[in-house]
């Protein structure tokens, strides 16, 4: 026979509807009570029933990511995987489920999204990531659904709950690194321009870079998939310049992956001849050769702080836009140095 509510308010010597409470992590519940009923729900071998209860409640307890396009090409990057991991332990914290929706194309996104939000399937959505323009983000806003962003949102941020890194100001630090090391012809290895990410990075870079008096080379401005062979392409260009850089700002760490082992390839050695920094700090940074410097952006916050942040909107429709800025820190390794002198010293 079943267990039910009754048989843990019993055990517990508590009414039924504070065994109720205690699952819903109602926080007028004391965590001694908390703790009584969760040791009687234990010994009883209790489940609740969150279908019906979401049938009752009119909630699903769901939250809806979705992803870039492309999805065979995204779970190529380690970014993924670790955000979702901080998801996925946001959404557990609260006994929500995660549903995802993927799509090779954006139409196929946007549709996978209004079949989601009108069949009623999710209570709110994360977006994981923040373009120049979509109609997604649109779709949303304009039905008022709850829902988040990681990254910073193009236009109308003052209006839409997002979670992020100062990505602009993250550029210009390491860009200032590079040139206190003596670096005056830095180039920037990017990602898709429709991305917010991107264009953010890039403005600091260029910020850095006036501040310097260093003037601008448009050449030395790369955009390619934050993938590795992304990277590939990209070094391979930059190399071919009359006046090749110094020094590399890349926007991914997968990216410089690929750029190192181009480098490699070509008889180029790093840090000697050329100077690489990036961004992410994934596994592959400290494992590469040599270990790479990144930019710990804290994946995983990105995507614990976004399912915490949109659980409580869900929770507390009232609740007023936020901006949450994960912290950021530059991790020094191996991939920079100064560069050659570039003009011979006479000596007489």
């Amino acid at each position: 026979m079943a267990v039910t509510i009754k048989d843990v308010a019993k055990m517990a010597k508590v009414a039924p509807s504070t065994v109720s409470r205690v699952i819903a992590n109602n926080p007028r519940i004391s965590e001694k009570t908390k703790q009584k009923v969760r040791e009687a729900m234990e010994q009883l071998g209790y489940h609740p029933n969150f279908i019906a209860r979401s049938l009752a409640s009119q909630s699903t307890r769901a939250i809806g990511l979705i992803m870039p396009s492309s999805t065979d090409v995204v779970f190529q990057n380690p970014f993924f995987p670790t955000v979702l991991r901080g998801l996925s332990e946001g959404a557990h914290e609260r006994h929500y489920a995660l549903h995802m929706t993927t799509g090779k194309t954006d139409d196929e996104i946007y549709e996978g999204v209004v079949q989601m939000v009108q069949g009623g399937r999710v209570d709110g959505v994360i977006l994981l990531y923040s373009k120049v323009e979509d109609k997604v983000l649109a779709f949303l806003k304009d039905r008022d659904f709850p829902f988040v962003v990681i990254g910073k949102p193009f236009s109308d941020e003052e209006e839409i709950t997002y979670v992020d890194n100062n990505n602009f100001r993250a550029a210009k630090e390491v860009t200032e690194y590079l040139i206190k090391l003596g670096h005056k012809h830095i180039a920037f290895v990017g990602g898709n321009l429709n991305l917010t990410v991107t264009v953010e990075r890039l403005l600091g870079y260029e910020k850095a870079l006036r501040d310097a008096g260093i003037e601008l080379v448009n050449e030395y401005i790369v955009h390619e998939e934050f993938l590795k062979e992304g990277g590939q392409e990209a070094v391979r260009g930059l190399i071919s310049l009359t006046k090749p850089p110094t020094a590399l700002v890349v926007a991914d760490d997968l990216m410089a992956l690929g750029v190192l082992n181009t480098l490699d390839e070509m008889g180029i050695r790093v840090p000697e001849d050329m100077s690489i920094i990036s961004f992410n700090n994934v596994l592959l940074a400290e494992m590469s050769r040599p270990p790479l410097t990144s930019v710990d952006i804290n994946i995983f916050d990105l995507g614990f702080e976004s399912a915490r942040s949109l659980i409580y909107r869900i929770e507390n429709p009232r609740e007023p836009v936020k901006r949450i800025i994960i912290p950021h820190k530059i991790v020094k390794r191996c991939s920079c140095s100064s560069p050659k002198t570039e003009e011979p010293q006479i000596v007489s």
